[in-house]
């Protein structure tokens, strides 16, 4: 057996983890082993936090808001979906001993290589907003509104650069951080699971029965929502290079087969406690607050003097959510704990997956680029890229009014899908570079179709959503002072509530789309 690996003259570019974890030697004719299993347990727990992070919280939430129980079944399917697309950004990273950026490096020339880049940058930094903006929130909230939403971010990006120079101590250790982190996600959005108690047969019926029954386009929307939010471009990046930090004598055929196996069974069970989680928000936010309106929720919060009773309008309009309302929605229904649990999860959810997101960037500019630089100059380089858009938004949003942006973020990376899926569908199929691990024709045309429709599904989001914003933001290309108007009305509509000086605006952009039946035709 002959890897594809480049030839001494192109050695593989030094990925972040320097430190291979090494595999007991156990009898190779054994079918299973857990001391194998415990020693590949790691890179599909990191890829596994893209699945919780801020932007899916808050499509978990919005989905058991807006749909009850009636949508677990898409949330399940797309999980399954991230699991094979998984699947072969790990067979690449251990095959190849080369991660996706790298072998995009080498096979693609110059100019579709910069864009593929620039494109899965943009994919990088739209997550990375979502998931600091969620810690900034996260820490509003614990804070009771002490902490602004700039100094959040501030926090955020420091303590960020702190934690991801825990593998100097130790690639375990650094797994173990982020399997502490998915501990803290996992019990403190049980802990809200518990005090709902939602109705186990309608969890269990969502999940299982492929069915709507009554709903509508917002429902619709809701569902191409949660695929898009699930399956992450920069995650097929990030995962195929973590698989690289465990030691894998790839001349090795056995040993090539035996680590694809274990990587595919450590996967299977990270993304299935992922999912979980993802189902405790959904279930939560589904039992407690599906159907309800914005008076009903007003009077519980005054009733119980929430300081936060301002935010829901005194009408019969459904109850929209986000993050930070949910969080407000909680404390003012099940009391200042649950409202705190669920920041702290918060937290968990947006500290990791901001740190997964650092080093997705810093495998995607080192594999595209060929950078080979100090390990410092890299993190300070990938995070300064998000840090200033991050932070222009912190300033001149306001927390309450942060579902737009969030919309239009998760719009952004379902446009950059393709420029992931596609590359790792392409390699994984080249007999060249493959070999007897390349794809089979079942995989070949039953992963094209696939990546066919979740594609098509994205693209769907995108046109509901730019459809939507059209008839806000109407037509700005000339600068007039009604060309003008329209850029600011369309800015608000975004999300930049602070341009609203007037009061002029007064619909919340997260029901943009809701407000739209004439797209129903």
């Amino acid at each position: 057996y002959s890897p594809a690996s480049p030839g001494p003259q192109q050695e593989p570019i030094s990925t972040y983890f320097e430190e291979k974890v090494p595999i007991p030697e156990d009898d190779m004719t054994k079918l299973f082993s857990f001391r194998k299993l415990w020693a590949f347990t790691g890179p599909g727990f990191l890829m596994s936090i893209a699945y919780l992070d801020p932007g899916n919280i808050e499509s978990d939430l919005q989905s058991g808001a807006r749909a009850g129980f009636k949508l677990l079944w898409v949330l399940l399917g797309a999980t399954i979906i991230g699991l094979l697309l998984q699947r072969l950004a790990a067979r690449l990273g251990v095959v190849t001993g080369m991660h996706l950026a790298e072998v995009c490096n080498r096979h693609y020339p110059t100019v579709p290589r910069i864009i593929l880049w620039l494109m899965v940058e943009l994919a990088i930094i739209g997550s990375d907003m979502q998931e600091v903006i969620g810690c900034a929130i996260a820490l509003n909230l614990l804070s009771v509104g002490r902490i602004p939403l700039w100094a959040g971010v501030l926090i955020t990006i420091i303590d960020t650069f702190v934690f991801l120079f825990l593998d100097k101590y130790g690639l375990r250790k650094l797994e173990a951080f982020f399997g502490f982190l998915i501990t803290i996600m996992a019990l403190s959005f049980g802990y809200e699971y518990v005090r709902v108690a939602p109705d186990q047969a309608e969890v269990l019926k969502g999940m299982f029965v492929p069915y709507c029954s009554g709903c509508g386009p917002t429902q619709l929307e809701q569902a191409v929502g949660i695929v898009g939010a699930v399956i992450m471009p920069h995650n097929i990046y990030l995962h195929s290079a973590l698989v690289k930090s465990r030691d894998i004598n790839r001349a090795n055929k056995k040993e090539v087969k035996e680590a694809n196996k274990y990587y595919f069974i450590e996967s299977s069970i990270a993304l299935f406690i992922s999912f979980l989680i993802n189902v405790f928000v959904v279930a939560v936010f589904a039992e407690a607050f599906y159907g309800k309106t914005n008076m009903e929720v007003s009077l519980q919060c005054n009733e119980t003097g929430s300081a936060h009773s301002e935010l829901f309008p005194a009408n019969n309009e459904t109850l929209e959510v986000d993050i930070y309302k949910g969080g407000v929605v909680l404390g003012c229904f099940f009391g200042p704990a649950a409202l705190y649990i669920w920041a702290i999860g918060i937290l968990a959810a947006g500290q990791s997956s901001t740190m997964t997101g650092t080093y997705s960037g810093q495998f995607v500019m080192e594999g595209f680029l060929n950078l080979r630089w100090s390990r410092f100059a890299r993190v300070l380089l990938t995070r300064s890229i998000a840090i200033f858009p991050t932070l222009l938004v912190a300033v001149f949003q306001d927390v309450q009014h942060l579902t737009g942006m969030n919309d239009f973020l998760n719009v952004l990376q379902s446009m950059q899908l393709p420029f992931a899926l596609i590359p790792i569908l392409t390699f994984t199929s080249l007999t060249s570079l493959m070999n007897d691990f390349a794809n089979g024709l079942v995989w070949k045309i039953g992963g094209g179709l696939l990546i066919l429709v979740v594609c098509a599904i994205n693209m769907y989001f995108v046109v509901v959503y730019v459809t939507a914003l059209n008839s806000t933001c109407n037509s700005a290309s000339r600068f007039s002072v009604r060309g003008r108007f329209r850029v600011w009305r369309c800015l608000i509509a975004l999300g930049v509530s602070r341009l609203d000086f007037r009061g002029s605006v007064q619909y919340p952009p997260s029901v943009l789309m809701d407000e739209q039946p004439e797209f129903d035709s």
